[in-house]
C-alpha cells in the first residue's frame, strides 16, 4: 500500500500540470461552442473514458511501442512540442473567437463533435504531448524486477490517472459555468494566456528534446 499511494502522489503531481483540467475546460468550451448541458456532460465524460484508456494504453505499451520502431524520447519530446506549439499558436492568433463559437454550435448540431472525441478533445487538447512523455517516464520509473512492487507500482499511477480524468470530466461537464463568471473579454483574454503558455510548454518540450538528442550524440 505504501509503494501504491507513493506512485499515485508522483503520477498526480506530475500530470496535474500538464493535463491542466481548469485551463484546458476553456480550450474544450471554444472547440464546442455553444451547447446543451447535457451535450457538455456526454462529451466530457466521453473525453474523460477516452483520457483514461490513453494513459493507461502509453503506461502499458508506450515503452515498448517506442522500442519496436526505435524511437527515442527525445525525438517524442522534440515532435510533441512541435504539436503542442503549433496548436497554441493556432489559438492564440484566432481572430474571431465567437465566430469559432458559432460554427462549433452548427457542429454540434450535425454530430460532428463526435468525430472529435479523441482529436483534438482528447489528444492533444487534454492529454497533450507532454503527457505522453511524463506517462512514459513514470512506466519506466515504475518499472522493477520484483513482480510484485511492480504492479503495486503500476495500480498507483493507473489510480493516478483514474482521480485526474475523474477532474476532468468534473471541469469540462461544468466549463460553460467556469467561463461565465467571468466577462468575455476576461475569458477570452484568459484564453489567450493560455494559449500562449501552451506554445511556451511546447516550445521548451521541444528545446528539451533537442538538448537530450545533442547530449546523446557527444
Amino acid at each position: 500500500m505504501p509503494l501504491v499511494l507513493k506512485y499515485f502522489g508522483l503520477a498526480f503531481s506530475a500530470l496535474l500540470p500538464v493535463v491542466n483540467p481548469l485551463g484546458s475546460a476553456l480550450i474544450f468550451l471554444g472547440v464546442v461552442g455553444h451547447a446543451p448541458p447535457d451535450v457538455f456532460r456526454n462529451l466530457a465524460r466521453r473525453v474523460a473514458v477516452s483520457t483514461v484508456l490513453f494513459f493507461l494504453t502509453i503506461e502499458l505499451i508506450g515503452a515498448a511501442l517506442l522500442s519496436f520502431f526505435g524511437i527515442s524520447l527525445p525525438v517524442v519530446q522534440l515532435a510533441g512540442g512541435f504539436v503542442l506549439a503549433g496548436m497554441g499558436w493556432r489559438l492564440l492568433n484566432e481572430q474571431d473567437v465567437s465566430g469559432t463559437t458559432k460554427q462549433s454550435a452548427a457542429d454540434t448540431s450535425a454530430g460532428r463533435l463526435e468525430d472529435k472525441i479523441f482529436y483534438p478533445l482528447t489528444f492533444p487538447i487534454t492529454a497533450g504531448p507532454g503527457c505522453i512523455v511524463v506517462m512514459l517516464t513514470l512506466s519506466a520509473h515504475a518499472s522493477r524486477t520484483d513482480l510484485l512492487s511492480n504492479v503495486l507500482a503500476h495500480i498507483g499511477i493507473a489510480s493516478a490517472v483514474l482521480a485526474l480524468s475523474f477532474s476532468v470530466f468534473i471541469s469540462y461537464t461544468y466549463a460553460p459555468k467556469i467561463a461565465k463568471k467571468v466577462a468575455p473579454q476576461t475569458s477570452q483574454g484568459i484564453l489567450r494566456v493560455i494559449a500562449f503558455v501552451l506554445m511556451c510548454i511546447g516550445v521548451q518540450i521541444a528545446v528539451n528534446g533537442v538538448q537530450a538528442l545533442v547530449a546523446a550524440t557527444r
